[in-house]
This record gives structure tokens, sequence and C-alpha cells, in this order.
């Protein structure tokens, strides 16, 4: 069995991307792993280069902003067109796995590898937003996703690239891994926040109300969100480390749920809650 990771980036250092905390958290199941870098305005080419691995394989491209939400679907595919593994193994350049949770993965993976019946394999989302010990369960928040496809040139990313389909139409036949995916694109400085949300308006992908156009995003409070126990990947530490509402944050969950088992343990888990309203 062979297996590919893929992903896009461009303007990794700009916006503050965790991209090669992204690749390195499954580059050791991993047999090769190709990178379409977008032409950038910083130096996500000698970032993902940095990463020094001869399994990382680089593909160089403009990206045509003008198909705007499409254009990562459009770059995700031709990243997944130069996957030569038996499964194809995308993250996005703000997703992580953890360590973990990488026996479990492969091993799944040999299980189903010769079952043509499965498509994709499928793993729950912890969005962690504002501080790495919260996370979001309201609605518009996916919460489960499919990251690893068969790659048998049948599947394609769609849309923008939040998951994927059949080429031939039918429903993507899939199981499901049992793991998370931590995605991180929302915990970032306010002032990167407030950037990466204006870019991500100027391409199409969002609308922004008149008050979140100003220079720092504001989460508010966050104690409205779940809090989350367990660890995170180790490839991360660095990043938490030196986040400062995350800091604060922590203290006062500390001094809240000094009595909770799951604080002690560190348990991997979330809340099987779903809030159905957007909480704004």
């Amino acid at each position: 069995m062979k297996v590919s990771g893929f992903t896009i980036v461009r303007n990794a250092v700009k916006y503050n991307y965790p991209v090669v905390e992204s690749i390195r958290s499954i580059l050791p199941i991993c047999d090769e792993f190709i990178v379409n870098v977008g032409e950038s305005e910083d130096e996500t080419l000698d970032l993902v280069q940095s990463i020094g691995s001869e399994k990382v394989r680089i593909i160089g491209n403009e990206w045509d902003m003008s198909q705007r939400s499409e254009v990562l679907s459009y770059q995700t595919n031709l990243a997944l067109d130069a996957c030569r593994g038996d499964w194809a193994f995308y993250l996005q350049s703000d997703e992580v796995v953890h360590e973990d949770d990488l026996g479990k993965l492969k091993e799944t993976m040999l299980r189903y590898q010769d079952d043509p019946a499965v498509d994709a394999l499928r793993f729950q989302w912890l969005h962690f937003y504002g501080s790495y010990y919260r996370y979001r369960i309201d609605h518009g928040w996916y919460q489960k996703q499919d990251r690893i496809i068969r790659n048998n040139g049948m599947i394609e990313s769609f849309g923008d690239a939040y998951g994927f389909k059949r080429k031939d139409g039918q429903d993507l036949r899939r199981q499901n891994t049992g793991c998370f995916v931590y995605h991180y694109g929302w915990v970032q400085p306010r002032e990167v926040m407030a950037r990466r949300r204006a870019n991500a308006a100027g391409i199409g992908f969002v609308s922004l109300a008149e008050h979140e156009s100003d220079k720092e995003y504001s989460y508010g409070d966050l104690s409205r969100f779940p809090v989350y126990f367990g660890t995170h990947p180790k490839a991360m530490e660095e990043r938490i480390a030196a986040h400062p509402l995350s800091r604060e944050d922590k203290k006062s969950i500390d001094r809240k749920y000094w009595w909770f088992p799951a604080k002690w343990f560190g348990a991997r888990y979330k809340t099987g809650r779903r809030v159905k309203e957007k909480i704004v």
C-alpha cells in the first residue's frame, strides 16, 4: 500500500497558516507528499522547502483568482492528479492530525485497501475558535468530512475544497475513522484574522458585515463555546504556547474546571451536543 499526502498553500506566512505543522503531522505515514504552492507575496515556498524531507514534492503554480471560490478545488485537484499512492490523504494548510491517530489511520487504510465499496475515509472535526481550548459545534461549522480518498481517478474536490465527490454523480461511499482533524484556521491573532477575513471576502469566499471590516477581528465572549480538555498534536506545541488569548483562556478554564476529570486525564473528545442555531 502506498499513501500520498497532498495539500495546497499560498501566502502562508502572511496569513499565519500552520502548513509546516500540517504536513509534518501525517508525513510519517505518507510515502510522498504533494504540495501545490501558489505564487505568493511572502516566503511560502521557502517555508515549505524548510521541511527538508525527500518525501515532499512541490508543484509551483500561479493561481487564477478570477475563479473566485472555485480556485481552491481546482488547485486541489491539480495536486491530487500528481499523487501516485493507492490512497490520497488531503489536509488543508490549517488542518493537523494528532500523532496518536497515525497508527489507527494506517490500519484503517490497510483494512479497506482492497475493498472497492469504500471510496473515502471520514474524520470528525474540531474547529478551534479564538482559543486553542474552545471549539465550535453550532450551525455552519461542519462536524465531519472526508480527508482520505481512494486514488482511482473517480473522485475530485469541489466547491471551496472542503470535501470530495464522485465524478459519476453517485454518492461517495465512506467509512468512519473515529479520528479527529484539528482545524486551527480560526485561532489567530485578532489583526491576522481580520486580514484573512478581508482576503476571503476579496476573493469571493465570504461576505462581510460592516462591523467585520475592523482592523482587529472580535471573537467575543469565548465562554459561550465548549471547552476542549484534551491534548493537541505535538506539532502545534510552540504555536499554542505563544498564543496570548489561549493562555488567558486556559487560566480561566483551570479555575472554573479544576475538579473536572477530563481536564486531569487530557481526554481527547468533543461533546455530542449539536447547536442548530449559529452563535454570534
